[in-house]
């Protein structure tokens, strides 16, 4: 419901910054700041400045586009429940949302003590998840969640990790050899999915895109079968462009 601006009102600030936060929390996959002025009546005057305060108090974060989205204070402020699981259940939702936006199983990954695990993922009958018929921590050479990581990493912490899992040919199209990976991941332009067509499974294409923060090492992930193929690229910069920015803040 709009506000009409009463100056003299008390609390009227407090009122202006609810009515924008219940907005923002209405539109799960972010709202842009003309249509919160358009649902809450809040002059761009006065909502430029609440939007930067409430994005300073971690309120609200600014994802890609220019919307607004809850940020991490808002969601532990209404939780009864530990930091970590507030965090978890909100990332699980943003995954879920992504899931059906983009048409695939979606994970988040990370690289933790020198291994590849996927800490969370969104999958449904229609977008069924790969089937990990090779331990991902052993395939970091074939699958798109294992380059995308390898990536980040220096070129000691790439022959470290290869050297406790040696690179095997998983399928027709695995490369095996070291130091043509090692070139295809110098190679590998870091606003660009790195893809992964048929390497690690038959049958399955996946794409992934970095989330990294300071020492932090991760990726968001996305795979199809292969007759989906040809939705792959588009899929991936979905990923890339819209999603990244929001996980990131999630799982931080």
């Amino acid at each position: 419901m709009a506000l009409k601006p009463e100056p003299t009102a008390p609390f009227h600030s407090v009122q202006y910054a609810l009515r924008v936060l219940e907005t923002i929390a209405r539109h799960t996959g972010g709202v842009t700041d003309v249509q919160i002025a358009r649902e809450t009546g809040l002059p761009a005057a006065h909502l430029a400045p609440m939007l930067l305060m409430l994005r300073r108090e971690g309120y609200v974060l600014q994802v890609s586009d220019g919307a607004y989205a809850i940020g991490d204070s808002l969601v532990l402020l209404g939780s009864g429940i530990d930091r970590q699981q507030a965090l978890t259940d909100k990332l699980q939702e943003t995954l879920d949302r992504l899931r059906d936006s983009v048409g695939a199983a979606v994970y988040i990954s990370r690289y933790v003590d020198g291994e590849v695990r996927i800490t969370q993922f969104a999958d449904s009958p229609r977008t069924p998840k790969v089937h990990e018929w090779v331990d991902f921590r052993s395939a970091a050479h074939a699958s798109a969640v294992g380059k995308c990581l390898l990536t980040q990493l220096d070129l000691n912490g790439r022959r470290d990790h290869l050297s406790r899992h040696k690179i095997a040919r998983l399928t027709s199209k695995t490369i095996v050899n070291e130091r043509i990976l090692f070139s295809k991941l110098d190679a590998q332009p870091a606003t660009v999915p790195v893809l992964d067509l048929q390497e690690y499974a038959v049958g399955t294409v996946c794409a992934a895109v970095p989330i990294t923060a300071g020492a932090s090492v991760g990726c968001l992930a996305l795979s199809m079968p292969v007759e989906h193929a040809h939705r792959l690229r588009a899929a991936a910069d979905t990923l890339n462009r819209k999603a990244a920015p929001l996980l990131l803040s999630l799982t931080l």
